[in-house]
């Protein structure tokens, strides 16, 4: 099972279809913040429907989405770009909220709040910004919601995850289906059909299915091969020793010399991606202007 982002549109029913499999990426998510189930599933919806909104963006812009919910897992954030890059974390990944019934309580972990959505380019005065009510914390709906009320395209979003018997995921995948301009009703009232007759797609991920065989079930055919675009997203974290080290400097000299007098070893955790860094007293002491 690879994990994959297919896009194509559909030119009978004027719709762009993407559809994402990503199962590696948000059990590396999981593994590294240690979530419980119901964190799992919530970080790992958050972290594809991040892919998917940056899907469409330039070669540069980066998007995040922030669900700033009321739950238990306070807020989640998520920071993806064109290339597929993706990474995220829960403000408090060991809630374990109570089932729902027989399902996990990830509605119930998120709580109600606001989405907020940023999109930004280095070559762009200012980043665009939208924020929308969260209307139901399971996080498909509140995309779609903020799609449509905020960049006013009317989409159909899935993201499924499919956990096993330990709490583990088997599978994750999802898919971002738009209306085009002009799209004709009837076509599109027939795409509808289609896309409500296919299973979920964590269900058919698991079952051996891979993201081009989704996209064929929504189609309801096999798309020209010429016209599918193809990439690998991946969960992965810009921090490195050498931002740690600029951070730190942001301390302010008094700071710094107290850690140094005492002896400390500085340790620095990623919340996007858990890594730890650990500076000495010495690379510490190093920071200061004067050292």
């Amino acid at each position: 099972m690879n994990d994959e982002l297919v896009r194509t549109i559909d030119p009978q029913a004027s719709v762009s279809v993407r559809v994402l499999a990503a199962t590696d990426l948000t059990r590396e998510a999981a593994r590294r913040h240690a979530t419980t189930p119901a964190a799992s599933v919530a970080l790992a919806r958050a972290l594809m429907g991040g892919v998917l909104l940056a899907s469409e963006a330039q070669d540069g812009e980066r998007v995040q989405l922030q669900f700033r919910g009321d739950g238990p897992f306070g807020s989640v954030t998520v920071t993806a770009d064109a290339e597929g890059a993706v990474r995220g974390y829960l403000q408090h990944p060991g809630a374990d909220p109570p089932l729902e019934g027989d399902q996990l309580g990830v509605g119930r972990g998120m709580g109600l709040g606001a989405l907020a959505v940023e999109r930004n380019h280095p070559s762009w005065k200012q980043p665009y910004s939208g924020i929308v009510p969260m209307r139901t914390g399971e996080i498909a709906q509140d995309l779609a919601h903020y799609l449509l009320e905020s960049e006013q395209k009317p989409s159909a979003v899935a993201l499924g995850v499919y956990l096993g018997a330990e709490g583990e995921i088997e599978a994750a995948g999802g898919y971002l289906i738009q209306a085009l301009p002009g799209a004709d009703d009837g076509d599109l009232a027939a795409f509808e059909q289609r896309v409500a007759a296919t299973a979920h797609p964590s269900e058919l991920l698991r079952d051996g299915a891979s993201a081009s065989d989704l996209l064929v079930r929504l189609l309801g055919e096999a798309p020209d091969p010429d016209h599918v675009d193809r990439s690998q997203p991946r969960f992965l974290c810009q921090c490195d020793v050498e931002r740690v080290r600029r951070a730190t400097v942001l301390l302010g000299r008094d700071e710094i010399r107290d850690i140094v007098s005492r002896g400390e070893v500085l340790e620095v955790r990623c919340a996007f991606c858990a890594d730890v860094y650990r500076l000495s007293p010495d690379e510490v002491g190093s920071l200061l202007p004067d050292a």
